[in-house]
């Protein structure tokens, strides 16, 4: 994989959200933004406990060749993501990356395509330790003047390419992520059981 469409993420990750009804009231960006920071920070906390996702285990199960039913195949899908990516770092800094795509689909951003060869290369924060890492993250996104001085489309983009450049440098392969996390949101019930946002 070297060039991903962001647009098509962004898409797909907002209509899940209109068809789970995440956006039937008209919030602000801040209340947005504020959830991106929050799955940073839940990000910390698995960081914390040691959590990471145990990606050969759950392709494991998943690679079963056994005949499923529509039915038995998603639910299997949803137990071993719950056992084996839920509350791992990935899945958390995957919900960011989510968040970030949600609200550009929202907002009508342009996200563009980004290639993810040369992010590899890029220079950067990228060999802070993780919590540092994180807090850069969490300043920039509540980087005021970096707002005023650009457009919301710019705002966004850079959010999420470096929450994705940050990934692609730990050798997190997030795109794979985001892609699990995905299938895995498409399987909820409305509103998720019953959060309010």
């Amino acid at each position: 994989m070297s060039s991903v469409n962001l647009n098509e993420l962004r898409d797909k990750t907002f209509q899940c959200s209109v068809v789970h009804g995440w956006h039937e009231k008209n919030l602000s960006d801040e209340h947005f933004l504020c959830l991106v920071i929050s799955e940073l920070m839940e990000a910390v906390e698995a960081d914390r406990k040691g959590k990471r996702a145990q990606v050969e285990k759950f392709k494991e199960c998943q690679g079963d060749s056994i005949p499923l039913t529509e039915e038995t195949r998603q639910r299997r899908f949803k137990e071993d993501f719950e056992a084996y990516i839920k509350g791992s770092v990935e899945e958390e800094l995957a919900d960011a990356c989510i968040r970030l795509l949600d609200l550009s689909g929202l907002r009508n951003v342009d996200l563009g395509e980004v290639d993810v060869d040369e992010l590899k290369c890029s220079e950067g924060f990228f060999d802070w330790t993780f919590t540092e890492s994180i807090f850069f993250l969490v300043c920039n996104l509540t980087n005021t003047d970096f707002i005023e001085t650009h457009s919301f489309d710019s705002y966004l983009r850079v959010a999420l390419m470096e929450i994705i450049g940050f990934c692609v440098k730990k050798d997190i392969d997030i795109f794979w992520y985001i892609d699990q996390k995905m299938k895995y949101n498409e399987l909820l019930p409305y509103k998720h059981e019953g959060k309010s946002y």
